[in-house]
């Protein structure tokens, strides 16, 4: 592994830890980056050794939230409980799936994610809906289920699915949709570790330092979150993943 690449995919996972410490969807830049200057790694491998800094930024990001933001701490550990049990499945799949399969599939999500960043400029912004406790916990279940696959199995636009779906489905505002994103989003995270670590699917000398510039991009992102708000990370966003779909696309299409 040359030093370049490593530079590279540390810039873009201390990127991914500012994003999606803020609005999520910090694998939007760095499971891109991975990929691209990762070519000769399965898709799984590559995917893998990316949870550990992940997994680090997210840490961070909790931290900051919860020294702020009051929790409902049982609907919170019983959606981690059900994300983790999930990513863990997500990403057993993954490591019998082909990157034959991946690259084509992975290119379809990142256009439709344009798409919607594209047309939801008020995205963050939504007002909050009243629902009761008990249909809060039954779509909680059902959130941490299909979300904590999907960040098992693929894994972008995880944070950013969670915070939509707590504004819009349970009621929550943003600064505490935020907040419990982050700790779904922390026990995915393991759940997949756990898998890939059993699996041999983690390269530590990538993981590692890509998790430190991580933390750290997770800890300044975590800080402007809580003080500031998030529409200049909408179009850093789609200059991400524009970029990363005419990538892909040549993959896909052109590339023998």
């Amino acid at each position: 592994m040359d030093e370049i690449t490593i530079f590279l995919l540390c810039l873009a996972a201390f990127s991914a830890g500012f994003v999606d410490a803020i609005v999520g969807g910090g694998g939007l830049i760095q499971m891109p980056a991975g990929l691209i200057l990762l070519p000769y790694l399965p898709v799984s491998k590559v995917i893998g050794s990316l949870k550990v800094p992940a997994f680090s930024g997210t840490s961070v990001a909790t931290f900051q939230y919860l020294k702020k933001v009051r929790l409902d701490l049982k609907l919170a550990l019983l959606m981690m409980l059900i994300a983790l049990v999930s990513a863990y499945a997500g990403s057993e799949l993954l490591t019998h799936v082909s990157n034959a399969f991946m690259k084509p599939l992975l290119l379809a999500i990142l256009v439709a994610l344009a798409i919607y960043t594209f047309l939801k400029k008020d995205f963050g912004q939504y007002k909050p809906v009243t629902i009761s406790k008990k249909k809060q916990y039954r779509v909680a279940v059902l959130i941490s289920l299909i979300i904590g696959f999907y960040d098992g199995f693929i894994g972008p636009g995880t944070g950013s699915f969670l915070i939509i779906a707590f504004i819009t489905l349970m009621g929550f505002d943003f600064l505490h949709a935020s907040a419990n994103a982050k700790l779904v989003n922390l026990s995915t995270n393991v759940g997949s570790i756990i898998l890939f670590i059993l699996k041999g699917q983690i390269i530590w000398a990538v993981a590692l330092p890509m998790a430190a510039s991580n933390a750290v991009g997770g800890w300044l992102g975590a800080k402007l979150a809580i003080s500031k708000g998030n529409d200049f990370i909408r179009i850093f966003f789609l200059i991400v993943i524009c970029g990363t779909i005419l990538r892909f696309a040549y993959d896909v299409f052109f590339r023998s």
